[in-house]
C-alpha cells in the first residue's frame, strides 16, 4: 500500500487496537489466474516476544484455501472513512478522502484439530460474552460434524503497513473546520473521522 509519510502510522498499540477493533478483513491471495478474496473474522494475538499472529476460518467450499500453500497473503483490514470536501478550506483547493487502513502481510499454515476448536471456541466466546452460549455446551457430536466443513488457518506476521489519512497537512484551522463539517453529518463514519482526527492532533501537541 503506498502510504506517504505524514500519513504512516507506526504506533504499535494504535495499530494493534485497530486490528481488534476492525477484525473483519478480507484475505487476498493468487489463484495461478486472477487475484481471490474473503471476508473473514479474525482473532489478534500478540506474543512475548513482540509477533502477531492473525487466526481465522473459511468453509472448505470456499477454493480460496487451496491457495494458500507457500505464498504471501494479504489481509485488508479498513476503519472509518469519508469524502472531504474542498469548500471546507481557506484556500482553493480539490476534494479528497479521509481513512484508516491497515495491510497485513504472512505466511498462511493450517490449525486443525484441538488447536482449531480452540479457535472457534474463542470467537464464539468473544462475540457472546454476555450470554451463557458457548461452543461446549452444544452437542459435540455436531461441533465436530460441523468443524470438518471448516478450514482453519493461522496466517504469522511478516509485515505490516498502516495508512492513517487524516488531514494531517492542514493548518489549524482548516483542521478545526473540518472536524465541524463532519460533525454536522449523521453518518457514522464521518464522525469516527472526526474523532480521530481530534484525538490524533492533541496528541501530536501534547
Amino acid at each position: 500500500m503506498h502510504i506517504p509519510k505524514l500519513y504512516r502510522e507506526e504506533d504499535r498499540e494504535i495499530i494493534l487496537g485497530f486490528l481488534k477493533q476492525n477484525n473483519f478483513p478480507a484475505i487476498v491471495t493468487y489463484d495461478g489466474e486472477r487475484p481471490v478474496a474473503t471476508h473473514m473474522p479474525v482473532e489478534v494475538v500478540e506474543d512475548e516476544h513482540g509477533g502477531l499472529t492473525i487466526y481465522s476460518h473459511m468453509s472448505r467450499a470456499n477454493p480460496q484455501w487451496k491457495t494458500f500453500g507457500a505464498q504471501e497473503a494479504l489481509l485488508i483490514f479498513q476503519g472509518a472513512h469519508t469524502y472531504i470536501s474542498p469548500r471546507w478550506y481557506d484556500h482553493v483547493n480539490v476534494p479528497t478522502w479521509n481513512y484508516m487502513m491497515v495491510h497485513i502481510y504472512g505466511k498462511v499454515r493450517e490449525i486443525e484439530g484441538e488447536a482449531l476448536y480452540s479457535l472457534l471456541s474463542r470467537l464464539v466466546q468473544n462475540h457472546e460474552a454476555d450470554t451463557s452460549y458457548r461452543l461446549e455446551g452444544l452437542p459435540q457430536d455436531f461441533v465436530q460434524k460441523e468443524m470438518k466443513g471448516v478450514f482453519g488457518f493461522a496466517v504469522d506476521v511478516t509485515r505490516v503497513d498502516a495508512g492513517y489519512k487524516l488531514s494531517q497537512n492542514r493548518n489549524d484551522q482548516d483542521h478545526e473546520n473540518i472536524i465541524h463539517e463532519l460533525n454536522e453529518r449523521v453518518d457514522d463514519n464521518s464522525k469516527q473521522v472526526a474523532n480521530s482526527m481530534q484525538a490524533r492532533r492533541k496528541s501530536a501537541a501534547d
